[in-house]
């Protein structure tokens, strides 16, 4: 018996087996990296980069609508608008008598001259408990309008202090994310709308913590879930709905506040 017997034989064709399948799991491995790396800013991107840079340009739109309201003056001719200049129906909101903040008794409203063009921005909206200032912009566009870390109205719905509903919508995670803490307010809480020619003042009535994407009745001029019909309202009124999608991170539900009007200032 020959005295290499016991001796095992490598073959070329085995090493260069076991060197292909290092290279395929060094290769894999190095694809997996790569794919989280990417990931990872990915997610960067999407949680503080948007934010940072739409809540930048929000607040620089905020300024730039305060200081043409401050030197500006009233409508395209700079003249101060008459009560319902736009309206064809009779006005009842509210008042805009010196002790108006006091009494919060809605009597009548004063209305744009002209209405707001596609995605510009025309108001801005406050909520104190949430710390937030933002502008209203029309329509409710991601690209124009919710990705700039703006809340959209909703086109057809009514514009501020006017009878019927006030619709807004916003992002709730991401680019700005100006409805995070919408699950914060709680009823009596202050919504403010400023324009060029007033401050509108809503109080927050309702919330409608979870329904479907498609419930249009939530932005009715008289607001009430078609889902859940438990929530919302049976009489015509002056009303803001505040809409965002719940539960954070998916966009599968909307969230829903319904606030009533109490009192108007005139700037």
């Amino acid at each position: 018996m020959p005295a290499w017997s016991g001796v095992r034989v490598v073959r070329h064709s085995d090493r260069r087996r076991r060197a292909r399948r290092r290279r395929v799991l060094w290769g894999g491995a190095e694809a997996l990296v790569t794919v989280g790396v990417l990931l990872m800013l990915l997610v960067v991107h999407q949680l503080w980069w948007t934010n940072r840079e739409a809540r930048r340009g929000a607040e620089r739109q905020v300024e730039a609508l305060e200081r043409e309201w401050g030197h500006g003056g009233y409508g395209a001719g700079g003249a101060a608008p008459a009560p319902n200049a736009t309206s064809s129906s009779p006005s009842t909101a509210p008042a805009s008598t010196p002790d108006a903040s006091e009494s919060r008794t809605p009597q009548r409203s004063y209305t744009p001259v002209s209405l707001p063009r596609r995605s510009q921005a025309y108001a801005v909206l406050t909520i104190p408990r949430l710390g937030l200032r933002v502008p209203i912009a029309e329509g409710v566009s991601k690209a124009d309008v919710l990705n700039k870390g703006y809340v959209g109205h909703y086109r057809g719905t009514q514009q501020p202090g006017q009878a019927g509903n006030f619709a807004l919508a916003g992002h709730r995670n991401t680019h700005g994310e100006p409805f995070r803490y919408l699950p914060r307010l709680r009823r009596g809480d202050d919504i403010e709308v400023e324009t060029r020619t007033a401050t509108y003042t809503y109080d927050v009535d309702q919330i409608l913590p979870q329904t479907s994407a498609l419930d249009s009745g939530v932005v009715r001029p008289v607001p009430r879930s078609l889902v859940r019909p438990g929530y919302g309202y049976d009489q015509p009124g002056y009303y803001i709905t505040l809409t965002t999608c719940t539960p954070e991170f998916t966009s599968r539900y909307r969230m829903v506040v319904w606030g009533k009007l109490v009192s108007m200032r005139p700037r």
